[in-house]
């Protein structure tokens, strides 16, 4: 049975176990640091003890709007794709949103990730008006 939870900093045990869900593995240091970040939330979804996806949403406020959502990743266990745990997961994402008095939930993804945005569009999430987004690296 599929269980979603919302982790928390006594959870970062079982994000690390998580670790083939993520484009990197998650250390110890940067796992306690999100859990532990005021409007950084992470969803795992457990089949029994095993992770089996995630999500991760970034609460962004500004003077003029209420708080939103940024839908910062999403990631599914290669071999459990098309069960539905990634509308699960960002519907859990979007009831946590409401609960926190979010305006809304938005996301960004490659325009030819056409897994993605069928997964978007199937959790309620349409295109908006064209955007162009532009990347600054830093060097550490």
């Amino acid at each position: 049975m599929l269980e979603v939870i919302r982790c928390g900093a006594v959870d970062a045990d079982v994000v690390l176990r998580a670790a083939a869900l993520f484009d990197e593995t998650p250390t110890p240091e940067f796992t306690a640091g999100f859990l532990a970040s005021a409007g950084h939330h992470l969803l795992l979804a457990l089949d029994g003890d095993t992770p089996v996806g995630f999500v991760t949403g970034v609460e962004i406020a500004h003077p003029d709007k209420r708080v939103e959502m940024f839908v910062y990743e999403l990631g599914v266990d290669d071999d459990r794709r098309r069960e539905g745990i990634a509308t699960r997961l960002l519907e859990e994402l979007a009831v946590l949103a409401a609960e926190l008095g979010c305006r809304g939930l938005w996301v960004l993804t490659e325009p030819d990730n056409a897994a993605a945005l069928a997964t978007y569009r199937r959790a309620g999430y349409a295109t908006g008006d064209p955007t162009v987004l532009l990347d600054r690296p830093l060097e550490t």
